[in-house]
């Protein structure tokens, strides 16, 4: 059962399994723009052109430079598509080109590129992972600053934050990466020539992105990304052709940690090693049936240092083995292509632990023919008191477990007694044999071992000729007696072993039942509060305790978050034991060493990040935490502290991300008042002055005019104004629609007139029926919707051509409808037409405008329980924009009749 398996892994096959069908994919890896990736993949493109396989272009970014050019010149380029965006024409790769088309290799330049909006895909890196799921062949190149989980580190290294990243599993599809690397110097030196960057931008880049300390760091980095892919795809083969390694490529180090106290010392060793050699490293612990059977104190001495390890950085795993302990971890070690293994020096043993208990670390030297083996050894003093002892002869309860054994074994004597006298067999051992098994299963070893040797004893008193002593006359029947006595120690043996498995893991099961059901608690929980109860509910019920969560508060100070039951109080020592473990991050009050006076103790809740808060939990009972208790709790501390990480992390973003979005806002709105109001006030202002400096020249007629200018560029400022204002009523829910019957064939004369000097450049057409009924809605507002409305046609369509107003009645709705002849507006963009400033984002700066109108009729028009929709005009040019309104109830006889 322990003998190492030889066969490929089926993790392993699978994986090779799925990428059959899909195309290779090869990354040309740079540390930064100008080290020669394009011209790489170019060079490669043509070889593999030259030995036959069909080469096509997507594209490729040759920026200027003629040996690039040159080398692209003269391969198939597949045509890109040309894309209208922000008023100008762009081109971007054409997928659907390349998969009809079909090549057996695809050039595809800068792999971290962000698609013009609209596109099938948002980013380059989804089109190669079309591509090559078509089976398709791909190069690409890739910056070592793209890669999203190196953003932060780059950005730290150089001060630039690289907006466009690749996500790292993007990298891992691919079955190669090369890496293209040039010496910081030979690098500026072709920045200095420019090659890289036009003249303009050369001093500012060599001072920046381009100093030769940042350069270092991102070569490392590349060629760090660069190793770590090759290691990754090294082991995926050993593992898929059943290799067992090691092969001694990349450092690995693996440290043994078990219940000894130098195990700590271990781990302290690997990390400064690997962090010497900065190579990974693993801490292993073997867990086996006789674990379960530890003394407490070792058992937290393993948990301990585990939980020291995976904050220093290593890798944790844990094995399962029945026996041999050695043989499973020199197995892992192959199977993870480890180098160099870190054991303990083997410890003072005792008499009886060097016939029951295996000598690991003497072992793994001993068979460790493929791997460095360093031995670390404790001082002298420690090592005299860590000594390895065997299991403890008798358990805790040897009065009441030999008691029971040696009355099941008389029993058993009287029972075979009376059956042989009725009906003599030669079998009635197997009656001791039965008691053996139960004592074995219920108490353990030992007793099963002392009732193996009574019910010899008592066999052959009772069971064998001569009856009632222990002479025994036949060579047959003392065979007999010594193979029942081994077969009934084998046999308890053995029940004692699956009575231990089972215990161990009905531990480990009640354990992980209960991470499991709080994990799932937290895992639905969206906010603080909710994993603040989830949390302090799931501890108090599963340790039968009192739970509260404390973190800071907004001034600062440490406030109660949360508690089962309810709790908002302290008292002063209790207080003052929750500031201290939050001050120094260490656990304090009841049952610890610091302030344990307090009747509640309380666990700081520590990820990588920092302190999150603290856990608090309070006993009826006077006795400490069992062992088993403190360590179920300790991982309900870990998960707690990573549930609340979580949800502050969440409110974080979304807090960048309101920020963002309100300064965003900030700047539209900034750059919409800045035209609007001042385009209005500049023409009052002039017209106001010429009327203040005329002279008679001017005439009446020019005084008239310069005064319906005013009184234009007043009313058109006026509206921009109530625009911002029903924007804020609608964001705050404070627009009041009073309904009543509304005539719309009033409301759109009393839009037009107040428009008729925006509208006198163009043909209005007014197709409302005489017996258009009434809509239920507010006057004035479904006014300012039909204004707006009204003034989005005059704005863009040209001067000259019709604007019409239509109404119908269609599935019980009103319908209204303003088209125009302009340029309309792209399918894809209908729905965005209606965001706060979307012109502005837009950056449209060709025609004036606020980007609220269509924001405010969409408010306006949904307060009344209607809809607004855009479609296409007349003829299929322009728009047409159609309000949708719930018609009126039955107007009242009285109300009919009167004039």
């Amino acid at each position: 059962m322990n003998e190492p398996d030889n066969r490929p892994e089926p993790e392993a096959l699978l994986a090779e399994a799925s990428r059959e069908g899909r195309g290779r994919l090869k990354i040309f890896l740079g540390a930064a723009p100008g080290v020669g990736k394009t011209y790489s993949m170019l060079e490669a493109a043509r070889e593999r052109r030259t030995a036959g396989l069909d080469v096509a272009v997507g594209v490729v970014e040759t920026h200027g430079r003629a040996e690039t050019e040159r080398l692209a010149g003269g391969l198939e380029i597949i045509p890109r598509r040309r894309v209208l965006y922000r008023g100008r024409f762009l081109s971007e790769m054409d997928v659907d080109a390349i998969l009809k088309r079909r090549p057996g290799l695809v050039l595809v330049d800068e792999l971290a590129h962000t698609n013009v909006p609209e596109s099938r895909h948002p980013k380059r890196w989804q089109d190669v992972e079309e591509l090559i799921g078509a089976g398709i062949d791909v190069y690409t190149t890739l910056n070592i600053q793209h890669l999203e989980s190196l953003n932060d580190v780059v950005a730290r290294i150089s001060g630039v934050r690289v907006r466009e990243t690749v996500p790292d599993r993007v990298v891992e599809l691919a079955d190669e990466i090369e890496l293209i690397d040039l010496p910081p110097d030979e690098l500026i030196e072709r920045l200095r020539e420019g090659k890289v960057y036009v003249q303009e931008q050369i001093a500012r880049a060599i001072q920046n992105f381009f100093s030769k300390g940042n350069l270092t760091a991102l070569r490392e980095l590349a060629m760090r990304v660069a190793a770590d892919r090759v290691d990754a795809q090294m082991m995926a083969h050993m593992k898929s052709h059943a290799i067992p390694g090691p092969w001694p490529t990349q450092e690995r180090i693996l440290v043994c940690v078990n219940e000894s106290p130098v195990a700590g010392v271990l781990v302290r060793a690997a990390k400064r090693a690997a962090d010497r050699g900065r190579f990974p490293w693993i801490a292993v612990h073997v867990v086996t049936p006789a674990s379960e059977s530890l003394p407490e104190a070792a058992k937290d001495q393993i948990a301990e240092t585990l939980r020291l390890a995976e904050t220093l950085g290593g890798e944790v795993a844990s094995l399962n083995a029945e026996s041999r302990i050695a043989q499973e971890i020199l197995a892992f070690a192959r199977s993870r292509n480890v180098s160099r293994i870190v054991v303990g020096r083997p410890r003072m043993r005792t008499l009886s632990a060097r016939f029951f208990r295996e000598n690991v670390a003497n072992e793994i030297i001993r068979a460790a023919r493929d791997f460095e083996v360093t031995v670390i050894a404790s001082d002298a003093a420690r090592a005299r008191r860590d000594k390895v002892r065997a299991p403890h002869l008798f358990p805790t309860w040897e009065a009441e477990a030999y008691g029971v054994a040696t009355v099941a074994v008389l029993a058993s004597s009287a029972i075979g007694a009376a059956v042989h006298r009725a009906l003599p067999v030669e079998s009635l051992s197997l009656l001791y044999l039965a008691s053996v098994i139960a004592l074995a299963t219920r108490y353990g070893l030992w007793p099963s071992i002392y009732a193996s040797v009574l019910s010899f004893l008592a066999y052959n008193y009772f069971l064998t000729e001569p009856y009632y002593t222990f002479s025994v006359h036949s060579e047959t029947v003392v065979r007999t007696l010594f193979l029942y006595l081994a077969v009934a120690i084998a046999t308890g043996n053995l029940a004692a072993r699956l009575r231990a498995q089972v215990k161990a893991q009905r531990n480990i099961a009640r354990r992980t039942v209960a991470l499991y059901d709080f994990s799932r608690k937290i895992a639905s929980a969206a906010s603080l509060d909710d994993v603040v109860w989830a949390a302090v509910h799931h501890v108090a019920s599963t340790l039968n305790c009192s739970s509260l969560i404390l973190g800071p508060g907004p001034d600062g100070q440490l406030t109660i978050l949360g508690g089962y039951p309810p709790e908002d109080q302290l008292e002063a020592k209790d207080r003052g034991a929750a500031e201290w473990a939050w001050e120094h991050g260490e656990i304090a009050g009841w049952g610890s060493p610091t302030l344990p006076a307090s009747s509640w103790l309380f666990l700081p809740l520590k990820t990588a990040h920092g302190r999150e808060g603290l856990l608090g939990v309070s006993f009826a009972r006077s006795q400490p935490l069992a062992p088993d208790e403190r360590r179920l709790l300790e991982a309900l501390v870990d998960q707690v502290a990573i549930a609340v990480e979580r949800t502050r992390l969440a409110a974080d973003m979304e807090e960048t991300r309101l920020l963002s979005e309100t300064e965003r806002l900030r700047a539209a709105l900034l750059s919409s008042v800045s035209h609007d109001l001042r385009t209005p006030l500049v023409s009052i202002i002039g017209a106001a002055s010429g009327l203040l400096e005329a002279d008679e020249a001017l005439g009446p007629s020019g005084r008239v005019a310069m005064a319906e200018t005013i009184r234009d560029e007043g009313e058109r400022l006026n509206r921009y104004i109530q625009n911002l204002l029903d924007m804020t009523r609608l964001g705050y829910g404070a627009l009041q629609v009073r309904r009543d019957w509304v005539d719309m064939r009033e409301v759109v004369g009393r839009a037009v007139r107040q428009l008729r000097r925006r509208l006198a450049g163009h043909t209005l057409a007014i197709e409302l029926p005489r017996d258009l009924p009434m809509a239920a809605g507010d006057p004035v507002l479904l006014e300012q919707v039909i204004a707006n409305l009204l003034d989005n046609a005059a704005k863009y369509a040209e001067a000259g051509t019709e604007i019409a107003v239509s109404g119908r009645v269609e599935a019980g709705q009103l319908h209204l409808s303003v088209r125009d002849e302009g340029p309309g507006i792209p399918v894809e963009d209908r729905a965005r037409v209606f965001d706060m400033f979307y012109r502005v984002r837009a950056g449209d700066a060709q025609r004036a405008g606020t980007g609220l109108g269509l924001a405010i009729c969409k408010g306006i028009v949904e307060a009344h329980g209607g809809e607004i929709t855009i479609g296409t005009g007349s003829g299929g040019r322009g728009t047409a924009i159609t309000v949708k309104l719930p018609l009126a109830p039955e107007v009242p006889k009285k109300a009919t009749a009167e004039p």
